[in-house]
């Protein structure tokens, strides 16, 4: 840090932005407050430039991401992000007392930046596709949530006046499930529902595992007792929730579709040259068991920099495959990381777990450490953290995956 001028902390709000300007002495020049919004950020840009003369200019943030960051990174200012929780022990070194002001989070940072530099990471622009794809993944993240709450729902409003639709199949979010129940949406309709009727929806959609009758006889047997009106009440709510399900599909579907797309993208130079040096990395990650478009999505979004780096440590880290030690006196113990990008964490355990159903190598290292009496998701960190060194080490090397040269590297 002894190549700036000025240090600038910036704690940010959802309504306004605190700034603290110090020199390299450590010293106090000028604080302000901006409001949130297109003229606010441009004014705490403008105010950093006035109060430095467009200096050696290095500047503190918590977020790594956000308007605050991408304005001053259009500006071509010098950003470092720090995690919040090593920010509230710098705090500590400044206010003994636990003060917490969001005045005095601009100073820590600013003053933290100076002295503990290495302690902060370096801000890097992304490509406009990485963008993209980090918040497509995000989003199909927020509607895989949206499914589970309204599917959920659905079996809660079966259960309390249909509970016998729900022995058809537990997966209520199928699309048969929904076209026979708005064929037979109670069971005084299910008893005038025609067995071709059943017969001809269940070959429609391919539905072997239940036959016409069985469906019929399952559907047909004695009903609950209810008060007038609850069935007609419930099955609006029923309605309503179906909708929104179909809804939820359809807008998964397109965030889907330009997932892929951007992935092309991504493997394409020539559609985009901003992002050519991913074109050979995103073939080798594809070929990896176990990485699938979710998968390749969060990696590429949310890990972009380490992978760029090929830092196995990091990546480590962020995965939250890499153990924490604590050792005090005489205890020494390990526990699982919990400080960790979990979009990343939930990624690493869903490709071990393709990977240990499509890779014998693997399935033999998972099954070595379950015969060790380690639990099934301590099994998958595991084998999601071997994954992660076959990653990095074929990124290196700018080779695909071979099952063959992989299982000679790890015999030697």
């Amino acid at each position: 840090m002894s190549d700036y001028d000025y240090f600038v902390g910036i704690d940010w709000g959802r309504e306004r932005h605190h700034v603290c300007l110090v020199d390299h002495h450590g010293q106090k020049l000028a604080e302000h407050s901006f409001k949130h919004g297109g003229m606010g950020l441009n004014s705490l840009a403008e105010w950093i430039s006035d109060e430095t003369s467009n200096s050696n200019i290095a500047i503190a943030i918590e977020v790594p991401h956000g308007p605050v960051v991408e304005t001053l990174m259009e500006r071509d200012f010098k950003v470092y992000s720090i995690n919040p929780r090593q920010l509230d022990r710098f705090r500590d070194r400044v206010s003994p007392a636990g003060v917490k002001d969001d005045r005095l989070d601009a100073y820590v940072l600013a003053t933290s930046l100076r002295t503990d530099g290495h302690r902060f990471r370096y801000l890097r622009p992304t490509s406009a596709a990485i963008v993209e794809l980090r918040e497509l993944s995000r989003t199909t993240e927020h509607l895989t949530a949206d499914r589970v709450r309204l599917v959920n729902r659905i079996r809660q409003l079966l259960w309390r006046y249909y509970p016998q639709f729900l022995e058809l199949e537990k997966d209520l979010s199928k699309l048969w499930v929904r076209e026979l129940w708005q064929r037979a949406p109670t069971p005084k309709h299910a008893r005038r529902l025609r067995k071709t009727t059943v017969d001809k929806l269940l070959r429609q959609h391919r539905v072997r595992r239940i036959s016409a009758d069985e469906t019929l006889k399952i559907l047909r047997s004695p009903p609950m007792a209810l008060a007038p009106g609850t069935a007609e009440a419930i099955c609006t709510s029923l309605r309503l929730a179906f909708d929104q399900l179909a809804l939820n599909e359809c807008q998964t579907r397109q965030v889907n579709a330009g997932i892929d797309e951007l992935i092309r993208q991504l493997s394409d130079p020539e559609d985009n040259e901003s992002a050519i040096h991913w074109q050979r990395d995103v073939a080798i990650l594809s070929s990896i068991p176990g990485v699938g478009r979710v998968v390749l999505a969060t990696l590429l979004a949310e890990a972009s920099e380490p992978l760029k780096r090929r830092d196995l440590k990091a990546l480590r880290c962020l995965c939250g495959v890499a153990p924490v030690t604590r050792r005090s006196g005489k205890s020494n113990f390990i526990v699982k990381r919990t400080a960790c990008n979990h979009r990343l964490r939930n990624a690493i355990y869903h490709w071990a777990l393709i990977a240990m159903q499509h890779d014998q190598i693997s399935k033999a290292k998972y099954n070595t450490l379950r015969a060790r009496g380690h639990g099934h998701a301590r099994a998958l960190r595991t084998v999601g953290d071997r994954l992660l060194g076959v990653a990095c080490t074929m990124l290196e090397n700018q080779s695909e995956f071979n099952r063959n040269q992989i299982q000679h590297r790890e015999a030697a």
